[in-house]
């Protein structure tokens, strides 16, 4: 009778059996040494300045105005919580609604205005000039000086009744006026000041301008394409990035504007409130009247008003601005 062996199921004849898997490792504690905990100290040391100038003087006025926004508070007194009155109140502020056309219309006409010269002055300095570093110097020195308060009584000056515009108009037989008295000038003039200072967004087209490809125009004019049409087709696509970031930054920007209106008005907005800026009226409510609660609403509603346009600037911005190559 013939034994027939018998095997153990999944082994072959002769292999030996198998060996149980090794029990894994155990993790390994993080030991940081003496030398990177001593490291890890110092560096927070040194950024600790900056977490206490963020707390102490960003976050919490920020809180801390969002509190007052909802009270009555004279600087003189503590608050006194009103609720939503402070927001009910602009309902009827007359000079308040004054405060928005006029912010609405310096916004609106000022900031295309500076960004066209700043992309064309771009586009005629890109083109090979020489002594660019020189040209780009000067061109962006009024950026740097137009929110100063000297530029703004200068500001003031040359458009005064006897300023320098005047008596360049006096040179060819015109007679002109008090400009920035005048309730139907005033505003331009301070329109004109902010498109004066189009050297920081010129700078940054120009740096645009650069990263383009020449192959891009050298293909265009082989097709025949003109100078309007490689302009149009091409230097404006690819350059939509840049127009966005500089529109963005521009808008937020004049919608803060003070400086030059509270010089050129006197602080008082005129004539008849012409240059009654948002920021102006809220320093007036909360520096000249004591309303600490309502400025301090006036300053919320301005952050949600340019949050909005901010808002709807990156919402427009997925159909106009090309970011590909």
């Amino acid at each position: 009778m013939t034994t027939v062996p018998t095997f153990s199921r999944g082994r072959a004849p002769g292999e030996p059996p198998p060996q149980a898997a090794p029990d894994p490792p155990a993790p390994r504690r993080n030991r940081r040494s003496p030398l990177a905990k001593r490291e890890g100290r110092v560096a927070y040391l040194f950024l600790a300045p900056w977490f206490i100038g963020m707390v102490v003087i960003t976050i919490g006025p920020i809180l801390g105005s969002l509190y007052l926004s909802f009270t009555e508070y004279s600087l003189l007194q503590p608050p006194e919580w009103l609720g939503l009155d402070n927001y009910r109140r602009m309902l009827d502020d007359e000079r308040l609604h004054t405060a928005l056309r006029v912010t609405f219309t310096y916004v609106f006409v000022s900031v295309p205005l500076q960004l066209a010269l700043a992309l064309a002055l771009a586009f005629f300095l890109d083109r090979g000039v020489r002594g660019l570093a020189l040209y780009r110097s000067i061109y962006y020195l009024p950026s740097l000086l137009g929110g100063s308060v000297a530029i703004a009584i200068l500001w003031r000056q040359i458009f005064g009744t006897e300023g320098l515009i005047n008596q360049l108009l006096g040179m060819v037989g015109i007679e002109g006026e008090g400009w920035v008295s005048h309730p139907d000038h005033a505003l331009s003039t301070l329109i004109v000041l902010n498109v004066w200072t189009f050297g920081a967004p010129m700078v940054i087209f120009l740096a645009g301008l650069r990263q383009i490809p020449t192959m891009y125009y050298e293909a265009a004019e082989v097709d025949g394409a003109g100078g309007f049409t490689k302009f149009w087709r091409i230097t404006i696509p690819l350059l939509t990035p840049i127009i966005f970031f500089n529109l963005v930054l521009q808008i937020i920007g004049s919608f803060q504007t003070f400086t030059q209106a509270f010089i050129v008005s006197g602080g008082t907005g005129g004539p008849a409130d012409s240059t009654l800026f948002y920021t102006l009226y809220t320093y007036q409510r909360g520096f000249g009247s004591f309303e600490m609660g309502y400025a301090s609403a006036l300053a919320w509603v301005l952050l949600v008003i340019i949050a909005g346009f901010t808002a709807v600037n990156f919402l427009a911005a997925k159909r106009w601005v090309h970011y590909g190559d």
